[in-house]
């Protein structure tokens, strides 16, 4: 049988009964090494407390059972101090005791996540994203003891820093660290807690599509070439075809057809939309054209390397990897502003954004442009039809009614 470890002043209801109410609770026993149980002095029954260490210098509290003060223990929700003894060793330590049997924390959570990504051959930086963002105090904290309170606490601190839909983003990212470590282990039963913590902000669906002129997309082009040749190359590639950037960072050499008339590219699907089966969707090709000056770059481009290589590199012949986006941040604020724009506002996605809206403007079939920017037409018409009104003014200003006929046109025959 364990030890029971001894406390004059908590262990008996009499005892815990002369303490004064308060807040913080008051130190109990040390249990083992970075676990110990504490009381906190309430109106009605006191409240059992475990105090554990991460093994990083940090520590987690929680709340784990009513103390018996005034009520009879029932051996689940209200614990006499010895019985609160055994709640606290198994939850700091796992339910047989052993160091390896211990509850998964929300970094070890993500850190699985990760590997589970890495599997399934999905982009890690969804398990890295998060941790960037989260306190070590979180971190540190076990799964199975996380509260609706404290994830919407730690959602609703980024409403001054982050639009809805990224913030709706970040949380699925940790929803699904979460979901996936509840799956492997029984002890996690309060689901509710992301659930409801992390719940989806609403009115959060209006992308922030910013379209820029075709002018202005040349001049950010150029803009790129001139602070870095490898650069201009792929802003230039992503402002023709409209692609993701994580998408022409996976194009090989292969993918480009260097016809003379007709160039294409064989552009990867981004494989949106989650499922189980993103690594077959990663492989999938779609033929997308593109124009001869830019081909006769990528071909110069590619000279002699192998058709499997990176057909997009780094200055230093480096990929630009499953995430791009950190790699380039500094020149697209440095080009973006050179062509008179705010760099808080525009981003390389304005890119993709209008391309959509230059071939929707052109009269090309949505079907057809949902396809060569590899999404669905739904998404087209929900993100993108306000767009096409703001920017087709030209388009339908002749289609107007005249308060007046122009000149010329209001000479009438005289009836004889």
């Amino acid at each position: 049988m364990a030890r029971k470890v001894r406390h004059s002043s908590l262990e008996t209801r009499t005892a815990r009964l002369k303490l004064d109410g308060r807040r913080k609770p008051y130190r109990g026993p040390s249990l083992a090494r970075g676990a110990s149980l504490q009381y906190r002095r309430n109106k009605g029954n006191g409240s059992w407390v475990l105090k554990a260490s991460n093994g990083h210098g940090a520590y987690w509290t929680k709340a784990i059972a009513q103390a018996d003060d005034h009520d009879e223990s029932n051996g689940t929700t209200i614990l006499t101090f010895f019985e609160a003894q055994d709640r606290a060793k198994a939850l700091a330590r796992g339910d047989d005791g052993c160091g390896d049997n211990a509850p998964i924390t929300v970094d070890a959570a993500l850190t699985a996540y990760r590997a589970d990504l890495e599997a399934r051959n999905a982009n890690p930086y969804n398990a890295d994203w998060p941790r960037r963002h989260l306190p070590s105090a979180l971190l540190a904290k076990p799964v199975a003891l996380l509260t609706p309170v404290e994830l919407k606490k730690w959602r609703d601190g980024f409403l001054d820093k982050m639009v809805a839909s990224t913030i709706n983003r970040l949380g699925r990212c940790l929803c699904a660290a979460l979901e996936l470590a509840a799956q492997h282990d029984d002890r996690i039963q309060n689901r509710q807690a992301w659930e409801v913590g992390l719940a989806i902000l609403p009115n959060a669906q209006e992308a922030r599509n910013i379209i820029i002129s075709d002018d202005k997309a040349r001049e950010f082009v150029a803009a790129s070439y001139e602070l870095d040749h490898q650069f201009g190359l792929l802003a230039e590639t992503l402002a023709v075809t409209g692609a993701r950037p994580s998408q022409a960072a996976r194009l090989r050499v292969a993918d480009l057809r260097d016809h003379p008339v007709q160039p294409k590219l064989a552009m990867p699907k981004s494989a949106k939309g989650g499922g189980r089966n993103r690594s077959a969707k990663k492989t999938e090709r779609y033929s997308v054209p593109i124009t001869p000056q830019l081909a006769a770059k990528l071909a110069l481009a590619a000279t002699g390397r192998a058709d499997d290589a990176p057909l997009l590199l780094q200055s230093d012949g480096s990929p630009w990897g499953d995430n791009p986006g950190q790699r380039y941040h500094r020149e697209v604020s440095a080009a973006v502003t050179a062509i008179g724009l705010d760099p808080e506002i525009v981003t390389m996605y304005a890119l993709r954004h209008s391309s959509i809206v230059r071939m929707l403007l052109k009269n090309k079939p949505t079907r057809v442009v949902a396809a060569l920017h590899n999404t669905s037409v739904r998404m087209i018409e929900a993100h993108y039809s306000k767009y096409i009104v703001e920017h087709s003014d030209e388009i339908c200003r002749d289609a107007l009614l005249q308060s007046t006929l122009p000149d010329g046109d209001n000479v009438f025959a005289l009836a004889s």
